[in-house]
């Protein structure tokens, strides 16, 4: 009898990369869900004796359908695939009763290794008739991943920027559902790497959004920096790159608020000044720009090179960061991820701009992990 294995993650990508990572020829029965609440109710209905679970996802995330399992004693063997790979997100699932954790991308060879050391997979009972290499997986309607509470933002009570202008502009042309899922995928992982290293840094645990992904214009892009300058002043660092085909810039935006917390987790003698402060950013873009850059370079395969970091403005009016962009480009792929650390007011907002004449290389890439 077919094994009932249940794939809940809120990435179509994700999914398909899971579902052809099982190992060949073992007699599966797969579901999906595209959030926890979606799997809980598959696990209910007998879909989910074996779990392949993500963490970061809307309506109930990762860790939630945990606890609810542990609470209601429901029947499966979990094994977490997450991009958000800090050592404290491996130790909180296995002390919520996860078998084991993988990071994504995942790897076929390490996933068809736990599930036998658990012996969830035995080879050796495998029939002849192999599981077909490519597994259809049904198409899902994407749904909007910046539900209230799932997300956040910059400024508290306040839309992520990139979300906010989406939903103001129907006139705009929009990203095609699986092509913004690629993108949000990618970001997810190179968001991930780049939140382990500041972790392991600040030895905290960083608490990661699902990233933002639209196509935007410059324009009004700067129109929502600006709405933002009423809340908050803050301070940013701008960083361009510029791969075969591909260019855009990195923006670090630190709410001014942040620096005394941020000077105190990296043991600095935190002094209100400006040079000081400086300081701080830069090292934070360090870390942020570079570890994202390259997170999203290895799953595209395409090597960037990175310009000297720029200082945008620091306690100024934050619509100035892309006034500059705003004359060179008509509209960016605009990749927005908000950080913030648990148990303290830290909060960063990096954006990733690529320009418009890059859409054509990204989209062909996109093509081959779509396939």
């Amino acid at each position: 009898m077919p094994t009932p294995l249940l794939i809940c993650d809120d990435s179509n990508m994700a999914r398909k990369q899971v579902a052809r990572s099982l190992p060949d020829g073992w007699d599966v029965d797969i579901s999906f869900a595209t959030n926890g609440l979606e799997g809980i109710e598959a696990i209910k209905a007998g879909k989910g004796d074996v779990l392949l679970l993500d963490l970061n996802m809307p309506v109930m995330d990762g860790y939630q359908v945990l606890e609810t399992i542990v609470a209601e004693d429901l029947p499966t063997l979990v094994i977490v695939i997450s991009g958000d790979i800090q050592p404290e997100a491996h130790q909180r699932v296995t002390g919520l009763g996860a078998l084991d954790f993988i990071k994504k991308p995942v790897n076929k060879e390490k996933l068809t290794e736990i599930l036998a050391a658990y012996g969830i997979y035995n080879a050796a009972n495998i029939t002849e008739q192999e599981q077909p290499k490519d597994i259809k997986v049904p198409d899902i309607v994407i749904e909007d991943k910046t539900e209230e509470g799932v997300l956040k933002p910059l400024i508290k009570a306040s839309p992520p920027i990139v979300e906010e202008l989406h939903d103001k502009r129907p006139q705009l042309e929009q990203l095609e559902p699986d092509i913004r899922d690629c993108y949000q995928e990618i970001a997810n992982v190179a968001m991930g790497q780049a939140g382990d290293l500041l972790a392991r840094l600040l030895k905290v645990f960083v608490v990661l959004p699902i990233p933002n992904v639209n196509l935007i214009e410059v324009s009004e892009l700067s129109m929502a920096l600006s709405a933002i300058e009423m809340h908050e002043s803050t301070s940013g660092i701008c960083q361009g790159f510029i791969g075969a085909g591909v260019s855009g810039e990195a923006l670090l935006i630190l709410n001014d608020s942040s620096f005394k917390d941020v000077a105190s987790l990296m043991n600095y003698q935190y002094e209100v000044d400006e040079s000081t402060e400086l300081e701080l950013l830069m090292d934070l873009a360090n870390v942020l720009i570079g570890a994202c850059l390259n997170g999203v370079s290895e799953q595209l395969d395409m090597p960037f090179s990175q310009g000297h970091p720029v200082v945008l403005g620091q306690h100024r009016k934050i619509s100035e960061l892309i006034a500059y962009n705003a004359n060179r480009w008509r509209r960016t792929l605009a990749i927005e991820i908000s950080y913030s650390i648990e148990n303290y007011s830290i909060k960063c907002d990096l954006l990733l701009l690529f320009t418009e004449e890059s859409m054509n290389t990204l989209n062909n890439k996109l093509a081959y992990l779509l396939d």
